[in-house]
């Protein structure tokens, strides 16, 4: 059998950092990576609750083990790779929300809050970030880069940043599926088909929104995976689907696109009615992706409010029950009769489900290949990838962020490709 030997490296502490929504098999992300470490003799620490903790880091206010940050050993990682949760915690922080182009970071008060985070892990003497999280998470491991590059004077501490992309939306670009997808949509499939038996046997419909903030992956899967009747994302709204509207921004009038509710809203009712009137079935579930809130008109946002990324707060949105309330009222329009429709959302017990095998090899290969990108390979500013058979690459920060605007491309599933079409295949035929 092959032996590992330690790799030469100059890097003698390497931080964890877990950043936004949680997602199955991170504890697998975490632990082989921090354990590919310690087999190196180097030492781990998992900064508690993403940046929430870095960004208030002041010479008064130094950093405190087991409060603001931990160090991992063997013998905390043990049996931790298929647990649930996150063993560091996670948080929404955002330390680079105020550079949205590289200008901003000549701006010594924009990047302020990165340079805390930056002076908060050379306070705990890291050489290397292993950034795992989102797009946004992923925007703002490229700024801590670019913020080194660019402001901190020459002899100064280098902290080199890998990232590993995580979300169960799996909207990234340079990697096919991220850890704990295929559990999420597992998760809310079983919920769906739970729903088909309560639908059928009630003789009505449930209208279930569920995660999916840019791109339809999610709801895609879960409405295949849990043979839901009707499956809509932000990728459908289309040609008669799509609308316009004038916002006012900065003092000047601008174009938008927005969602035509009412087209949605028919397109809707006529699948309920062929499904009753050419196949005898007065029950079923339409899936719809919590993104779509964000192409509604203004006059219904208003209140809504945003997170540091600028996201609307889904979760006050509820667009499953705006959606039931509206498809119930056409269906009674439409045909004289009633019909009940109940809105709700699945998506957060999605989030910490146990993983499932594949979604636990993938979460290993991307731990390891995070300690690999920076020892072995000893890269900086890079995305930890697979391809093909869980083999490992890297994708250059500036491969994926717009250099504009720092922001990350979204992946939309596109319309016509094989997947797009399965889910429209397979889901009730309005045309027959």
């Amino acid at each position: 059998m092959p032996q590992t030997n330690s790799v030469s490296t100059d890097i003698r502490r390497a931080a964890l950092l877990f950043s936004g929504g949680p997602a199955p098999s991170a504890n697998a992300v975490i632990s082989t990576c921090a354990g590919s470490f310690l087999r190196n003799d180097i030492d781990v620490v998992g900064m508690m609750y993403g940046y929430s903790n870095l960004v208030n880091y002041s010479a008064e206010k130094p950093m405190v083990l087991g409060q603001h940050y931990t160090a991992i050993d063997e013998t905390s990682l043990k049996r931790t790779r298929n647990t649930q949760g996150i063993l560091i915690g996670t948080a929404r922080a955002n330390p680079g929300k105020h550079v949205e182009a590289p200008e901003h970071l000549d701006d010594a008060e924009r990047v302020k809050p990165l340079r805390t985070v930056y002076e908060a892990l050379c306070s705990l003497e890291v050489d290397a970030l292993v950034s795992i999280g989102g797009d946004d998470t992923l925007k703002t491991a490229n700024k801590f880069k670019l913020f080194q590059d660019r402001c901190l004077p020459a002899g100064s501490r280098r902290i080199r940043v890998v990232h590993v992309p995580k979300t169960i939306d799996n909207d990234y670009h340079g990697i096919d599926f991220t850890f704990g997808y295929f559990t999420a949509v597992e998760t809310l499939a079983s919920e769906i088909r739970n729903l088909l038996a309560d639908a059928e046997a009630s003789r009505s419909y449930f209208l279930a929104e569920t995660m999916g903030r840019s791109a339809g992956w999610l709801a895609y899967g879960a409405a295949i995976a849990g043979e839901a009747s009707l499956v809509i994302s932000v990728e459908d709204v289309v040609d008669e689907y799509l609308s316009q509207e004038d916002v006012e921004e900065s003092g000047r009038m601008s174009r938008h696109a927005i969602m035509n509710v009412e087209k949605v809203v028919e397109r809707i009712v006529k699948m309920m009615r062929v499904r009753e009137e050419k196949h005898g079935k007065s029950y079923g579930v339409i899936v719809m992706a919590e993104g779509l809130a964000e192409m509604l008109p203004t006059e219904m946002l208003k209140g809504v409010p945003r997170d540091d990324h600028g996201h609307i707060s889904v979760a006050h949105v509820n667009l499953g029950k705006m959606f039931a309330d509206l498809v119930a009222r056409e269906y009674k329009k439409q045909t004289n009769r009633s019909r009940k429709v109940t809105g709700l959302q699945l998506g957060y017990e999605a989030r910490c489900a146990r993983p499932h095998a594949f979604d636990v090899m993938l979460g290993s290969q991307l731990g390891v290949g995070a300690y690999r990108a920076l020892v072995e390979e000893k890269l900086d500013g890079v995305m930890v990838s697979v391809s093909g058979q869980l083999d490992l690459h890297y994708e250059p920060f500036e491969k994926l962020i717009d250099p504009n605007n720092l922001v990350t491309v979204v992946r939309f599933v596109r319309p016509e490709s094989d997947f797009h079409k399965l889910a429209r295949f397979l889901e009730t035929d309005v045309n027959d």
